[in-house]
């Protein structure tokens, strides 16, 4: 593992803020930041080499030809000058000994940059509807940064974790001395692997006000309207199923204790932790649970592409 530097920014700005995120549910924390980069016009200047700890599972195959392993996950800095931030966005999560290492690589950066306040961004999934209003919760490893959060509309997580190297980044910050603080956009549980950018969204306008910049919204707003859309017929497609369900088909099915008001968001949880589960085990029993649920609530058009990408590793694969 090794960093490349395309431009030494030292001295361009003084003490310049870390933004750093890594996927996670909803891509709600990276979203946020590849948008704010992309809108401050961010620009490319280091990247870690981290292809070492990149177990590859497939080759791709083009007319016969075997690609090189050119499509590795990224993890790069970028510099917005204007603003004296630096945006670190990450493609993948890096588990152990390689987490720890590419921690260590980006605080060494960060003090040779002479960093003070480092963001990390991230969702807190939890059992509300997507019609319920975004909260940004926060936590920080210092109190005083933790404090200063309040007055722009975060929340404080009282208890819990942090997972995944969004919340890892703060330990590690606090042994350097570095004040560090995760910002984190409450979601739907049910919804946890679609992208959510209303959550994104709610993290973008709290960083306009904590760092003091505008951001074009208009992009992010389209988005957001779309995917409002797309899970309000969702809830109407389960409606209209649920109405017209004959009793005495379901009978012992537990969604008959369930509130009328709240069966979609029940619907959509099952539908959830069945994704999760076929993901995770791989199960063909379970994937043809999913399927008969799918079709149940007349939700396989919707959820078409992405039950088809449970399986097209395996069928690239060969295997």
């Amino acid at each position: 593992m090794n960093l490349r530097m395309h431009r030494d920014i030292t001295g361009e700005s003084k003490s310049p803020i870390l933004l750093a995120a890594w996927p996670g549910m909803g891509s709600v924390g990276v979203g946020a930041l590849d948008y704010m980069r992309r809108k401050l016009e961010g620009v490319r200047f280091a990247e870690v080499d981290m292809s070492e700890y990149f177990t590859p599972e497939a080759v791709v195959v083009e007319n016969g030809i075997v690609r090189s392993f050119t499509d590795l996950p990224s993890h790069v800095f970028y510099h917005v000058r204007d603003a004296g931030l630096v945006i670190f966005e990450s493609e993948a999560q890096i588990w152990g000994t390689g987490g720890i290492r590419l921690m260590s690589q980006i605080l060494d950066f960060a003090e040779h940059l002479k960093v003070e306040t480092i963001y990390t961004a991230a969702a807190q999934a939890m059992s509300i509807s997507h019609r319920e209003s975004v909260r940004v919760m926060g936590a920080a490893n210092r109190e005083i940064l933790r404090d200063a959060l309040v007055p722009h509309g975060v929340e404080i997580l009282r208890e819990g974790q942090i997972s995944g190297l969004n919340g890892l980044l703060l330990g590690f910050a606090g042994i350097r001395k570095i004040q560090a603080a995760c910002l984190m956009a409450t979601m739907p549980l049910y919804a946890q692997m679609m992208p959510n950018p209303r959550a994104s969204r709610e993290i973008v306008r709290v960083f306009e006000r904590l760092l003091g910049v505008r951001i074009d919204m208009a992009e992010i707003d389209d988005a957001v309207a779309q995917m409002e859309g797309t899970m309000a017929e969702i809830e109407e497609k389960i409606r209209t199923t649920f109405s017209s369900m004959e009793w005495e088909e379901t009978e012992e099915d537990e969604i008959e204790q369930v509130d009328e008001e709240k069966v979609p968001q029940y619907v959509m949880e099952k539908i959830e932790r069945l994704f999760v589960e076929v993901q995770d085990e791989g199960s063909k029993e379970k994937a043809a649970h999913l399927k008969k649920e799918l079709d149940r609530w007349n939700l396989y058009s919707l959820y078409e592409d992405r039950f088809l990408g449970l399986f097209r590793r395996d069928q690239e694969g060969g295997v």
